[in-house]
């Protein structure tokens, strides 16, 4: 693992949701506690049993911590690029509504 650029020890924290959706490629948890919510893919999970909402996961995770203050262009440039792409479809289906 490469931890040589983070500043903080690593705290771990075992965490726990419930699956509140499940699709062909992902699966969406509600942390308890009010904390939020997240998607992750399937192939993160590990399970020993077919998965079903209403299901609970735990994990150990810490928290995420900011590397730098610099922007990384080429992902700021894919994310312009995927919201044109969809801005762009919309405006196609529009046009076909119309």
């Amino acid at each position: 693992m490469n931890n040589e650029r983070l500043n903080y020890g690593n705290k771990v924290i075992y965490m726990e949701g419930v699956i509140v959706d499940i699709d062909d490629c992902s699966i969406s948890v509600d942390l308890k506690g009010r904390l939020g919510f997240f998607k992750a893919p399937k192939r993160m999970f590990i399970c020993d049993y077919e998965l079903k909402i209403g299901q609970e996961v735990g994990w150990n995770m810490s928290f995420p911590e900011q590397l730098g203050d610099e922007v990384n262009d080429k992902y700021i440039s894919n994310i312009e690029k995927e919201r044109r792409k969809q801005e762009e479809m919309r405006q196609r289906m529009d046009n076909k509504e119309a």
